[in-house]
């Protein structure tokens, strides 16, 4: 079936020398990959890896043949083209982290509008904006909502969160962060992302990016933590001031 939807782009995979294996998530249909023959070449080609960055938006004409095969694409192009995103090292930087993490825990072929647009918004607001440097907690916190294991705030003024079940509760156990933590956790909940710049310390941000990883690992089944934590800690580190 020819299908005219807006897709995300999650990775491209080299595939021998000349073409390219594409992972996205799609409006009309959820995740779907796509075989793009001879991405390299040919003036007039406008599959062109290009195209192909991570979290790219695009508009999209693919015959859709649902039967666990790659899809073809038919004709593409850009339904937004990033400004900054592009050329400034931080939000580049995010960008390839995001996209790791996406990779992780997008599975399901079935559509989710309003998880896409989510996506979508989000990505478009970090490249318009210059304080980013908490986008990353801010959507890793937001996202969790979309795959169903948000945290229980009921009882959110509990001094300790129950970081494998998902609640705040009264007495500390094994399964707990402490309570300072606990704190720095509740902040992140907190987090829109339009937030301050100052709202952490540099060593705080760290603290609840692990907190949160942590907290995925232990909700979401097989999540590995991305190789691009180590890049994004480093880029953060030596450009964002604390």
């Amino acid at each position: 079936m020819l299908v005219k939807t807006e897709a995300i782009v999650l990775n491209a995979t080299k595939f021998q020398e000349k073409s390219l294996i594409v992972k996205c998530y799609t409006q009309s249909d959820g995740l779907k990959s796509y075989f793009v023959q001879n991405a390299f070449t040919g003036k007039n080609n406008k599959q062109k890896n290009a195209f192909f960055q991570p979290l790219n938006i695009l508009e999209i004409e693919a015959n859709h043949k649902n039967k666990n095969t790659l899809e073809r694409f038919k004709d593409i192009r850009l339904a937004h083209a990033y400004t900054d995103s592009q050329f400034d090292i931080k939000k580049t930087t995010i960008r390839f982290f995001l996209a790791d993490i996406l990779n992780v825990v997008l599975k399901e072929e079935n559509k989710d509008d309003d998880l896409y647009l989510f996506l979508k918004s989000a990505f478009i607001w970090l490249d318009a904006h210059e304080n980013c440097s908490n986008f990353h907690l801010y959507f890793l916190v937001q996202l969790s909502k979309y795959l169903g294991f948000y945290p229980d705030i009921s009882s959110i003024s509990e001094p300790f969160f129950n970081i494998q079940e998902g609640f705040f509760q009264a007495q500390q156990n094994l399964s707990c962060l402490s309570a300072e933590a606990t704190i720095l956790f509740k902040k992140g909940l907190l987090l829109e992302r339009e937030n301050s710049e100052m709202q952490f310390s540099g060593n705080q941000r760290r603290a609840l990016l692990e907190i949160l990883l942590k907290y995925y690992q232990l909700n979401w089944a097989d999540f590995k933590i991305p190789k691009s934590l180590e890049v994004l800690q480093e880029i953060l580190m030596n450009l964002v001031k604390f």
